[in-house]
């Protein structure tokens, strides 16, 4: 190879190496179940795409996450989600955000993203927010956890679980951004309780040390 041949072959590798992929490295639904019939088959990963001779600068726009979310329910707190279902540009990005709502006292109950990293940022308020490790080899999971303010960012790791309670006597306010267009989202109460079909109680009875009738009252009730 020459040397102006060996030159160019370091420049492409440099340029090769600040590469970034912004997009979703993995599945974009719960799950895709093969069939080897093709007439009744549908692979998607996202969504379609609108012909670009066709697209409008109002598919890159979003408009009202400055308003607040009603948060008089159950639990004291709404999220509001932009994703490309409202925000069709977001589209193979990669990203989505959501805006969350807090009323004094209130909570976004512990749940996890599959799909996603959360970053999250407190614009108005006081939270306490933290997440919870996998099993460590000490059989325990590990709480991270911490006080936030007005201004201050935390992170929450792909898959982990996590939440946000509203610790201060006014409106709590935060925008999270996802690393992915679809993060997903599996509630924990309502998972374990609310499933449709519900899990068996002797099952959770005994991963969770309740008495059988503490558990089919939980199966009872609505989560949010």
């Amino acid at each position: 190879m020459g040397t102006r041949h060996f030159l160019a072959f370091i420049v492409f590798v440099t340029l090769s190496s600040y590469v970034a992929n912004a997009t979703d490295p993995n599945q974009l639904q719960d799950f895709c179940v093969a069939i080897n019939d093709p007439k009744d088959a549908l692979f998607v990963n996202g969504l379609f795409c609108k012909n670009p001779m066709a697209v409008k600068v109002d598919d890159f726009h979003f408009q009202g996450l400055d308003k607040p979310g009603n948060t008089d329910n159950q639990v004291g707190s709404n999220v509001t989600r932009v994703t490309p279902a409202n925000l069709p540009g977001l589209n193979t990005l990669g990203l989505s955000l959501a805006r969350i709502d807090v009323a004094p006292y209130g909570v976004n109950t512990p749940h996890h993203h599959p799909r996603a990293t959360e970053v999250l940022t407190v614009l108005e308020g006081t939270f306490y927010a933290g997440f919870v490790t996998t099993n460590q080899p000490n059989g325990k999971n590990k709480l991270f956890a911490k006080i936030l303010h007005k201004g201050d960012v935390f992170i929450f790791p792909q898959g982990l679980i996590h939440f946000e309670s509203n610790v201060g006597k006014t409106p709590a306010v935060a925008l999270s951004a996802f690393t992915s267009q679809n993060p997903g989202v599996v509630t924990t109460a309502a998972a374990t309780f609310g499933a449709d079909t519900s899990i068996s109680v002797d099952v959770l009875t005994r991963a969770f040390q309740l008495d059988a009738n503490v558990v089919k009252n939980l199966q009872t009730r609505t989560f949010e």
